[in-house]
């Protein structure tokens, strides 16, 4: 296996995806002469030609909008806002049209339209660029959304993302374009909506997903040294929402601690949490914990920043407060 960034392996999806299918194209704010906001796209729009790697103006709601459009006539487009935090301006197409249009002329069409977007705080961009507001777009039924914590699950996610006929956010985190991993040769694709335990262990259950993944990764290693050995489970998909490796590795450690780096007043580990209760009541030796960001505007000043996201020793407390 190659071992490569994340940028590098969502970038490799992307090509093979346009190489692989002439109906696939790609579309949005500085994704050609610039190369893409986090050059994920550098290079396309030499390869590929203007009309299939398409400059927009700012205007999300046109990027979705066209999106949706060319999806219902056969192309597949995979549209790119900058941040999720813009994602707010085109809701109504996200939210309100894409995730419906099968449903609503009884499947007489499809939406296969890729959202491609950034997410989460640590880059000191403000309290307006940095927000993870994953839990509010999973709330939708229609839409898909998966959130990678592993380069080699986002390339396999994305590349199944495109060849899927239904609308999927992909939330990438901003932080993360540099971070490491194996990928396999060759094509393959990673089922959406499917979890995968991500380490084994026997004393705990971490449920995580997306930035949290390399957070709690981080907290098992520092926990093992102790004797303390969690299993981590990466649910990838939000929406649909496996929660049957979780279930499973509950009912055999008892004990739970959800990481996200949303903020926690109705979000993942929420509704997580009381998944794993509803199914698994008798099991519990101890009571949830959740890992989540603080409940204020992520501020500016890089220390506050840290302050307020979640970080490795929060796992770590976590985790020996439900032991």
């Amino acid at each position: 296996m190659a071992i490569i960034t994340m940028r590098q392996a969502i970038s490799d999806a992307l090509w093979e995806e346009m190489e692989r299918d002439p109906k696939v194209f790609i579309m949005g704010q500085e994704v050609g002469v610039w190369g893409g906001t986090y050059a994920v796209t550098k290079g396309f729009l030499d390869h590929f030609g203007e009309k299939r790697v398409r400059d927009t103006p700012i205007a999300e709601s046109a990027i979705v909008g066209a999106g949706i459009g060319a999806s219902m006539v056969g192309l597949r487009p995979v549209s790119e806002i900058m941040t999720i935090n813009f994602a707010f301006v085109a809701m109504d197409y996200i939210v309100n049209e894409a995730p419906k249009m099968h449903t609503m002329f009884g499947g007489q069409m499809s939406v296969p339209l890729v959202i491609r977007t950034a997410g989460g705080g640590g880059r000191q961009l403000g309290a307006t660029h940095s927000q993870t507001p994953d839990a509010i777009f999973a709330h939708f039924p229609g839409l898909k959304v998966v959130s990678p914590g592993t380069p080699a699950d986002a390339k396999g996610l994305l590349k199944a993302a495109i060849r899927d006929n239904d609308p999927v956010l992909f939330i990438e985190h901003a932080a993360m374009y540099q971070i490491r991993g194996e990928v396999p040769e060759g094509d393959y694709t990673t089922p959406i909506g499917v979890s995968k335990v991500q380490r084994e262990g026997d004393a705990v259950t971490i449920v995580t997903y997306c930035k949290g993944l390399q957070l709690s990764m981080a907290a098992a290693e520092q926990l093992s040294a102790e004797g303390i050995e969690v299993e981590i489970v990466d649910l990838r998909s939000l929406r649909p929402l496996d929660m049957g490796p979780a279930l499973e590795s509950f009912k055999k450690t008892n004990r739970a601690v959800i990481v996200e780096e949303g903020w926690p007043s109705y979000g993942v580990g929420a509704e997580v949490a009381t998944r794993l209760y509803e199914a698994a009541f008798d099991y519990a030796d101890a009571p949830i914990k959740r890992v989540a960001q603080k409940e204020v505007p992520l501020p500016y000043n890089a220390a506050l920043e840290q302050f307020a996201l979640p970080q490795v020793d929060d796992v770590v407390a976590a985790v020996k407060e439900v032991l």
